[in-house]
């Protein structure tokens, strides 16, 4: 932390209603690739995060009766100190999450495009005129921010998570209560900081900090002043998280858990596929929920995209994410590699092949060998569950329906790839596909301008896109009588 250029953005205090609120106790935030204390910080609680729902509906009012240039103003101001310390931002991530830094100042540069995107989108909420059924009538539609708007993200993107979400909230007109990991408070806590330089008054934007998971998730999912709630994280949370929203009705949107396939042709470019599922496997140690969890390749092609594939992954340097060519960094915690540990050792023994990896690394309680597997059936656990974790199982199949089939026997369906030529195929497959987001030829999908978003147990809503404001946003119909 002594390498930031701007020490004011490592705050150890929960941000509310424009101030920094400390608290009686502390909890420890640590570098998970050594296991040092990186700083102590302030844990709020049940009555923290009520105050900041409170400062949120006091703030409601002002910023919402702003016009979306004024707020587009603002958000821009935002994003231009994002991008402005982008270095530092990028490090206090990399230190207490783990991923590598190159992928820090990315996802960095991705949460502010975000920003940027719902800075010039909110200025185009349009409404609607419909035709009436007299001539004394008139019917108008307009849409209006749904009001305080609460969040619980992940430790995975501690930045962009967030971003995406408070973009489009703030860009509708909503103020925000956010609560993120406590294993990552530590990059929500900067982005507030650059929140207050940017102008964004007290109270719109507010994150709280705290170990009381249960007490503060009760507060943003059940308190009558929050209007809508969105969650980044597993399906059975999810869950839990919308049956304490249906108390109070509010709007909720979910991204929850996923079992991406990656699908391989023998129509495909072998070359551009084995780059496709290295970037998308193993992207932050493989902790992402759009990350592929199982590879399907069509056997005459097999052996040739395997030994590829295996070729490419023994190279990967493994480390602390600050070292220079780290490409697999820690996982989150060591119970995270007690977990995928488990997945590859309970699948062998169902009869899956150790082709690389399969083993703790030697780098660091926390660290975890890329793995790659075969011999794999869909329904071993490495392929049944989604693994969180550096580990790729290939399973082969023979024809296009089989693979679908496959494919879909999962209980999620957010991000899904798969590499074909024939245009026929390309356009049967995806369309069979039961997934949110299907990525053709691509294995890098997310960008701010596309939706971002899941079916089946995978979630409700999309994040990002023309589509991304709808979730903040009321639609109400103004009848007009009496005008002739």
């Amino acid at each position: 932390m002594n390498k930031l250029n701007d020490n004011q953005l490592l705050k150890q205090y929960s941000y509310i209603n424009g101030s920094w609120h400390s608290s009686e106790t502390e909890f420890a935030v640590v570098n998970p690739a050594t296991g040092e204390l990186l700083i102590n910080v302030s844990n709020a609680g049940v009555i923290e995060t009520e105050l900041a729902v409170k400062s949120a509906k006091s703030a409601l009012k002002a910023w919402s009766s702003k016009s979306a240039a004024e707020r587009a103003v603002l958000l821009r101001n935002w994003f231009n100190l994002m991008m402005e310390h982008q270095d530092d931002l990028a490090r206090i991530l990399t230190l207490e999450q783990g991923k590598p830094l190159a992928e820090a100042k990315g996802e960095i540069a991705y949460g502010a495009s975000f920003i940027e995107w719902f800075a010039e989108e909110g200025k185009r909420v349009y409404g609607d005129t419909i035709p009436a059924p007299s001539g004394d009538k008139r019917i108008v539609i307009i849409k209006q921010p749904v009001g305080v708007v609460a969040s619980i993200t992940p430790w995975n993107f501690p930045n962009a998570m967030i971003a995406r979400k408070a973009a489009a909230a703030l860009a509708a007109g909503c103020t925000f209560v956010g609560r993120p990991a406590t294993q990552t408070p530590l990059s929500a806590l900067a982005m507030a900081e650059l929140a207050e330089r940017a102008g964004i008054p007290g109270g719109v934007f507010n994150i709280v900090v705290g170990e009381d998971a249960k007490g503060m998730g009760k507060v943003l999912t059940e308190h009558p002043d929050v209007a809508k709630f969105t969650f980044t994280g597993s399906t059975a949370v999810g869950k839990q998280l919308i049956a304490q929203c249906a108390t109070s009705v509010k709007k909720v949107s979910m991204e929850l858990g996923g079992n991406a396939p990656f699908i391989v042709f023998d129509d495909a470019d072998i070359d551009a596929a084995v780059q496709g599922a290295l970037v998308s496997k193993y992207r932050n140690a493989g902790q992402t929920c759009v990350c592929t969890n199982r590879i399907f390749v069509q056997k005459d092609i097999a052996q040739a995209f395997t030994d590829k594939f295996v070729a490419a992954v023994a190279q990967f340097k493994i480390g602390n994410g600050v070292e220079e060519g780290v490409v697999i960094g820690p996982m989150i915690a060591k119970n995270a590699v007690d977990d995928v540990d488990k997945l590859v050792l309970d699948s062998v023994k169902a009869g899956a092949k150790v082709l690389l990896g399969g083993v703790r690394s030697p780098a660091g309680d926390n660290f975890y060998q890329p793995t790659v597997l075969t011999q794999v059936t869909n329904d071993m656990p490495v392929a049944a569950n989604e693994i969180f974790g550096p580990i790729t199982p290939i399973i082969t199949f023979e024809t296009e329906q089989e693979v679908i089939d496959m494919a879909n026997a999962t209980e999620y369906g957010l991000a899904s790839y798969f590499y074909a030529r024939d245009i026929g195929r390309i356009w049967r497959v995806a369309e069979g596909l039961e997934y949110g987001m299907v990525g053709i030829n691509e294995g890098l999908i997310s960008n701010a301008a596309a939706p971002f978003g899941g079916v089946k147990q995978s979630g409700s809503g999309r994040e990002g896109s023309k589509y991304g404001l709808d979730d903040y946003l009321e639609i109400k119909y103004l009848c007009m009588g009496g005008l002739s």
